[in-house]
């Protein structure tokens, strides 16, 4: 079993970590920038180490300070969490070369499915159903308007290295091509040093819906689920939930089928989440491949009762997989309660927590870093909490979300509850009635 695992993150995630790492009788690291120097992660690892100034770039991007430090303490494994260097190849690839366990998928694997046009030809290959489109970066406007004309409008452009919406265009007719095609490349080109794009069918009335998977070193490979990721703002998750709205047992089995032939077609290790588009008709396609823990994994672990840090961390130290394909046994819901001003636009609202008081109950989880008299930098994600429900039915888990929210008070910043109460009383997302691009055509405020 892995001895010491050094945490490559922040906020919430590393706390999630470090109890996982306790329950097992494993020892962490905690890696911090001098802006979270006061954060809980510190407190409660076994060691910590300052790695730089509050920017990312010069801390928790750091590769060269992060595995310093990890030779300084003597761990034998990081955990990158997601975000910051938890899908670079480089970062895993340079772990395995001074002996230290990266707790995920080999750096092969991460560059295969980071890449969006290679991840989708991988795809194509496994026979995973993908979305028509380029088979590789469009690199002409021209030649963009050619194959949108022949796979048909609506289209989207995407940045080949894009994520969180950054170098995304939706294309309604060919007038429209040319200056929107401009317009995704150069903000590719500012968001990711990279302009490259392709593009693919725009998908009608689509839910975003994710596969939660684990391969290990023996070539075995489960699925766990789907997870409902459709409440989004600017392609940002807010709500997620399991089981969908939308699942039947034959979906569920066809999607899950196509998980693991993804997961296999490329020798993967530990946990990923295949992520899908689905259609008014069912028909679901490959969208792109997250190769880490997903913020939103206690959906899937209190649906199906199961604990995915921990068989992250069995599966790094060359044990089989122990998780088993099971439907799940309740109803969880997840609500991302952000730094963020709902009523301004959503804009990001760091400060000092001047009261706090969390919500609890049988049926209710919380996961955060905050406390009172804690400080909200300014420099990284709006995320300080996560607040998770569940229940034998949707119907008695929203009815928990309400009651938690309720109880939910955060003082001396602005935060997402508000906005998260307005939809618990939503009659369509009651009803299950809703796309991803719910939030853009209707107004959560009425």
């Amino acid at each position: 079993m892995i001895k010491k695992v050094l945490i490559a993150n922040r906020s919430e995630i590393a706390l999630r970590i470090i109890r996982a790492c306790r329950e097992l009788g494993i020892k962490t690291v905690a890696v911090y920038s001098t802006a979270d120097k006061t954060s809980l992660h510190v407190r409660f690892a076994d060691e910590a180490v300052c790695i730089g100034p509050p920017a990312g770039k010069e801390s928790y991007l750091k590769i060269h300070s992060i595995i310093s430090a990890a030779l300084v303490t003597g761990a034998d494994a990081i955990h990158p969490g997601y975000g910051f260097l938890a899908e670079n190849e480089v970062f895993a690839e340079i772990c395995s070369e001074v002996g230290i366990k990266f707790i995920g998928p080999a750096a092969d694997s991460i560059a295969r499915m980071g890449n969006k046009s290679v991840a989708k030809e991988t795809m194509r290959a496994a026979g995973v159903p993908v979305i028509p489109g380029s088979e590789g970066t469009v690199e002409t406007a021209e030649e963009a308007s050619l194959l949108a004309a022949e796979i048909g409008f609506p289209v989207m452009i995407k940045a080949v290295a894009g994520g969180g919406g950054k170098g995304m265009r939706y294309v309604e007719t060919p007038e429209e091509l040319e200056n929107l095609y401009a317009m995704a490349r150069n903000e590719a080109e500012s968001a990711f040093g990279n302009s490259a794009v392709y593009i693919e069918k725009f998908v009608e009335e689509p839910r975003h819906i994710e596969i939660q998977v684990f391969g290990d070193q023996f070539g075995n490979a489960v699925h766990l689920n789907e997870r409902d990721c459709s409440i989004q703002r600017r392609h940002q998750k807010l709500i997620e939930e399991a089981p969908s709205t939308i699942m039947t047992p034959e979906l569920r089995a066809a999607m899950g089928e196509a998980a693991i032939s993804a997961v296999k077609a490329v020798n993967y290790e530990g946990a990923g989440t295949i992520e899908f588009l689905v259609d008014k008709y069912r028909k679901f396609y490959f969208m792109e491949m997250n190769t880490r823990i997903q913020v939103e994994h206690p959906v899937t672990e209190e649906s199906l009762d199961i604990d995915l840090v921990k068989e992250q961390l069995r599966i790094a130290s060359g044990m089989p997989l122990s998780l088993v394909s099971n439907e799940p046994n309740s109803h969880a819901i997840e609500c991302r309660i952000n730094a963020e001003d709902p009523f301004n636009n959503f804009r990001p609202s760091p400060g000092m927590i001047t009261s706090l008081h969390f919500p609890g109950g049988h049926g209710v989880r919380v996961d955060s870093h905050i406390y009172q008299g804690y400080a909200i930098p300014p420099y990284y994600d709006s995320l300080v909490a996560k607040l998770i429900t569940f229940a034998p039915t949707r119907e008695e888990a929203i009815a928990k979300m309400r009651r938690a929210l309720d109880e939910f008070i955060i003082e001396g910043i602005h935060t997402t509850i508000p906005f998260h109460r307005k939809m618990m009383d939503n009659s369509d997302f009651i009803s299950g009635d809703f796309t991803t691009k719910y939030l853009d055509t209707h107004d959560w405020k009425a």
